[in-house]
């Protein structure tokens, strides 16, 4: 698809605050994307709940809808308009017949003409009580995923698409950076205690241990009285330096050059995936995708 690709691509990766109206949350998207695209981006990524973030989990279900809904359609026009590549991170993804009392939260890649890349429902889900500040526990309304899907390959590189919590799993990252991944993708609503004290460091940490790009769209900010997001959209180079990066702004975008020469010139002055040592250790490996 891309035989003679770039080297060097603009990105951007959004900030913003969603709550439970979806059309003033895509309106607020769309100002994001047009933002940069006017700043040369050609993949633009939006956080986790781009679409809502509702007061409970019973009304996020309520709200769910199938990925050839209303509101994905909304962001596939939005791509094929600007001609961009948009990362949709944590699409609340209606569920099956069966299981309508649960959601998927899905990571959907689309391409500049608008069209679905591909679709990862998140597979590790958030469970946290912190006593005064942090009560959830994702899998009440929400299906565990059940593959990890291959790299996309994109104007910027070859995408490993993962949503929030996967960020405490480094054997996801590590799967998919030996698959090929160049820019690996945490769209997040992280809570504020665990945003202060664990994302820059996880996120870091997971772009020098697979030498990838690191992009990190974050929620921000007050959705309602029950929840509130950390913000501090980040991206981040395979030498672990953060290229770009929001604080608590509202609204807000940020832009970053992806060089794929630097990453090779990284991956070839310490090529730590040759170093590993699977004589004293087993190998991780992605298992068979479940029917």
């Amino acid at each position: 698809m891309f035989a003679a690709r770039a080297m060097t691509t603009r990105i951007a990766a959004c900030q913003f605050r969603a709550n439970e109206n979806k059309l003033r949350n895509f309106e607020i998207c769309q100002g994001l994307v047009r933002k940069a695209v006017r700043e040369g981006a050609e993949v633009v990524f939006l956080p986790e709940g781009f679409d809502y973030i509702a007061a409970s989990g019973e009304e996020a279900v309520a709200m769910a809808e199938p990925l050839d809904g209303p509101s994905l359609n909304r962001f596939r026009s939005l791509a094929k308009e600007s001609n961009v590549w948009l990362s949709l991170g944590g699409f609340h993804e209606q569920g099956p017949e069966n299981d309508r009392q649960r959601l998927y939260n899905s990571h959907v890649l689309l391409d500049s003409g608008g069209s679905i890349v591909s679709v990862y429902r998140k597979t590790h889900l958030f469970q946290c009580e912190i006593d005064g500040q942090v009560s959830l526990r994702e899998s009440k309304w929400c299906i565990p995923g059940r593959e990890i899907r291959r790299p996309s390959q994109s104007p910027a590189g070859n995408i490993g698409l993962m949503i929030c919590y996967d960020l405490r799993f480094p054997e996801i990252s590590t799967i998919l950076a030996k698959d090929g991944a160049e820019i690996l993708t945490y769209p997040s609503a992280f809570t504020v205690p665990t945003g202060q004290a664990h994302w820059e460091l996880l996120l870091r940490a997971r772009a020098v241990e697979t030498q990838c790009y690191v992009v990190a769209s974050a929620q921000v900010g007050a959705h309602n009285t029950k929840r509130t997001s950390y913000g501090h959209t980040m991206i981040v180079d395979p030498w672990g330096r953060i290229l770009a990066q929001c604080g608590e702004e509202e609204s807000h975008v940020v832009v970053a050059d992806v060089d794929l020469s630097s990453l090779q010139k990284v991956r070839a002055s310490m090529p730590v995936q040759q170093h590993r040592r699977h004589d004293l250790y087993t190998d991780v490996q992605r298992t068979p995708a479940v029917s």
